[in-house]
């Protein structure tokens, strides 16, 4: 089936009333025929509902809708996109590994990899995205995970997917690709060698900034990566935490399998039903709205670069960005997303033109149907030093745009008479 098609139908199986949109089932826990079927939920022999903390019928269509959006094997819905990362990067790592990510990622990714994880014992080495070959010199026998944005927030630079993972397959690593920007619907990076993608369910997926939520989508055979490889044991060796369960000798999926069963079980970073079911609605669409987010963008991306007040414009769907050619290759339909940023010359400057905006709401989020602009340096990276800033492509004059699915001729408009106040 076609992605729009698959947005619409992939994962549901009507139930017994017929409904033709998924019900919500709000629902804490589920009752078992008798001992021997609970039993043998808790065994896999039978697959089932055994308590929201662990799956849930609602966010079971999310889950498979997903996954085939992404073009995965499987998926494991969370409750929020931090939530997925972190649990993405903690299914393979532990306290004296490493991983190794890119300089350009969103502020709370860069905290966590940087901050967080180095409280549980785990180092993050950083390369630039732009640079791949910078990745061989920072791994070594505890490097567990590869990690990087497919379009990157705020810097707006499309990785080479296939180059990073020629690097991490080289040397049996896990890659972990945060999608979210893109979105299946423009960039699918399972299919250029990823081995899982992370998502913030929370920006283009609801569309609406109607619900806070993440997922992490599995690729197929992932299984045969994991086997016998010495930088994962504890795939494949008996978890004392689930009986002895051994993950790559089940028949299921067993990245998204051992999060499930071994990190959602115990830390309980769960998608509430009722979230899952925005998901749902938003999924719906996505398709349609990622083109018109695309067509908006690149527009106002092109009044910017005509604009004398601005220094540089980050859209890789101009022909002039050093990104072009990367979005030509990974990016379908020559759509470029719904993100841009831009230079202006100082913070002063880029505090006045944010302050002058009309249409544009200033709010820390993306992916809304309502356009955005926000300030990056002083708000998601305004942890990070003036040194900081700059290596993950931040400088202080940097604003950052989410366009939304207002006439394209309004938000030139008001964009122009904020350049000139």
């Amino acid at each position: 089936m076609d992605l729009q098609t698959q947005a619409l139908h992939a994962g549901y199986e009507k139930d017994s009333q017929g409904t033709m949109a998924v019900p919500i089932y709000m629902s804490t826990a589920y009752e078992f025929r008798d001992v021997e079927h609970a039993a043998n939920l808790f065994a896999l022999k039978e697959l089932g509902n055994i308590y929201t903390r662990l799956n849930n019928p609602t966010t079971d269509v999310f889950e498979k809708r997903f996954a085939a959006l992404e073009g995965g094997v499987a998926a494991l819905a969370t409750s929020s996109g931090m939530s997925a990362i972190f649990f993405a990067i903690i299914n393979a790592a532990e306290a004296g590994d490493n991983i190794v990510c890119a300089k350009q990622l969103y502020g709370g990714s860069l905290t966590l990899n940087a901050h967080t994880l180095k409280r549980f014992g785990i180092e993050a080495r950083f390369f630039d995205v732009q640079n791949p070959s910078e990745i061989e010199s920072l791994i070594d026998e505890k490097t567990k995970v590869i990690f990087f944005e497919s379009l990157t927030n705020p810097s707006i630079d499309v990785a080479d997917i296939e180059a990073i993972a020629t690097i991490a397959n080289r040397h049996g690593i896990l890659t972990v690709v945060d999608n979210t920007v893109a979105t299946p619907v423009l960039c699918r990076p399972l299919e250029h060698g990823i081995d899982i993608t992370v998502h913030s369910a929370s920006k283009y997926t609801t569309g609406q900034g109607l619900a806070i939520g993440g997922i992490l989508v599995e690729r197929n055979n992932l299984v045969e990566k994991l086997k016998n490889n010495t930088r994962y044991a504890h795939f494949n060796e008996p978890d004392p935490s689930y009986h002895g369960l051994v993950y790559i000798d089940v028949p299921l999926p067993p990245y998204t399998l051992r999060a499930r069963l071994a990190l959602l079980r115990d830390l309980g970073a769960v998608s509430s039903p009722f979230n899952s079911w925005l998901f749902i609605q938003g999924l719906e669409t996505l398709p349609l709205r990622i083109k018109e987010h695309s067509k908006n963008a690149l527009a106002l991306a092109e009044f910017l670069e005509s604009h004398p007040k601005v220094l540089k414009v980050n859209y890789p769907g101009l022909k002039s960005n050093q990104n072009y050619k990367n979005a030509q290759k990974y990016f379908m339909d020559g759509n470029a997303s719904g993100l841009l940023s831009f230079e202006v010359a100082s913070l002063e400057e880029a505090t006045k033109i944010v302050n002058a905006t009309k249409l544009y709401s200033l709010v820390v989020n993306i992916g809304d149907s309502k356009s955005i602009i926000t300030h990056p340096a002083s708000t998601t990276h305004q942890q990070l030093s003036s040194e900081e800033l700059q290596a993950c492509g931040v400088p202080a004059g940097l604003i950052r745009i989410s366009c939304g699915l207002e006439s394209a001729h309004d938000l030139i408009v008001d964009m122009k008479q904020a350049l000139e106040v």
